[in-house]
């Protein structure tokens, strides 16, 4: 049985970190996975900026669960270098933070481009990030994302079997819903390297994005198995892309808008979407009986 730590990309809360930190305690999150902060993407952020940023973590007892960056995030065919080398100072940043996670992906194919004839240079670079990551005390966690080699549960499976050990996998459930894979499947064929979860659902019809447990991604019963076979603690990582509709206000006073676009999960603000999306992962929770060993504040 798992102890479930709730975390989310607070950005689409907000893009400060006060605002940000405010949206995590009205929900009882204890955790952040940064992306977007004040000093811009917290890929690039320097150590200094990295040392302030934690001062106000810990003035507002709130803890990292994983690095939210970009790595990995090029095309296959893009120059490394210069990627590697920022990858290596996003290491010192995740460990002033005081995390052992860094999110990454497997690079981007154009639609010419086969997965197969760039296999070698895939796993070359992803074992170099690994590899450096873990000298210096962090792991590198993949996650499926469209468009990247590991975008189905098959080639998820071929990297985080080679690399068992250097590399955890990050389960996103929307993610494998539009690219046409079947959630639980793919979730049982990736279990034993699972580090945590993104919750984030969505429609197979046409890949929009849904508040958790009102897609196709079985939220519930996800939660359900990952209690299962989870030893410890572990996070469920909330990020809500929901949209948002800046024009909603004024489209009310024609009447009947507002109520349609409700309806069509948009919503007022980003913090109304990071609220709504809350709520659901909560309400998940409740369904997957797992309250009780999820730590909420």
């Amino acid at each position: 049985m798992a102890t479930f730590y709730l975390s989310a990309f607070a950005d689409e809360a907000g893009g400060g970190i006060k605002e940000q930190i405010d949206a995590l305690k009205s929900h009882g999150m204890t955790h952040l996975e940064p992306r977007g902060l004040d000093e811009g993407n917290i890929s690039l952020y320097t150590v200094e900026q990295a040392k302030e940023l934690k001062k106000i973590l810990d003035e507002n007892e709130i803890k990292i669960s994983a690095i939210g960056s970009h790595y990995g995030k090029i095309k296959i065919t893009e120059n490394f270098e210069e990627h590697y080398e920022n990858f290596k100072n996003c290491v010192e940043v995740a460990k002033i933070l005081g995390t052992k996670r860094i999110r990454m992906f497997s690079f981007y194919f154009s639609e010419n481009e086969k997965y197969e004839d760039y296999k070698d240079k895939v796993f070359k670079r992803v074992e170099k990030m690994c590899d450096y990551a873990l000298e210096n005390g962090i792991y590198c966690c993949h996650e499926n994302e469209k468009g990247i080699y590991g975008d189905n549960a098959e080639r998820c499976y071929e990297l985080l079997s080679t690399f068992k050990g250097k590399l955890k996998g990050v389960f996103d459930p929307a993610n494998f819903i539009q690219c046409g894979v079947d959630i639980l499947p793919a979730f049982e064929l990736l279990k034993d390297y699972i580090d945590y979860l993104h919750i984030k659902d969505c429609v197979y019809s046409d890949g929009s994005i849904r508040p958790a447990g009102l897609g196709d991604g079985k939220i519930p019963e996800l939660l359900k198995r990952f209690d299962e076979v989870k030893n410890g603690d572990t996070f469920l990582t909330l990020e809500p892309h929901l949209k948002v509709f800046d024009g909603l206000k004024d489209l009310e006073e024609e009447g009947g808008t507002a109520d349609k676009l409700k309806d069509d999960f948009t919503y007022k603000t980003n913090r109304d979407a990071f609220d709504a999306a809350a709520t659901a992962l909560k309400n998940c929770l409740e369904k997957a009986k797992i309250v009780e060993n999820t730590v909420i504040r």
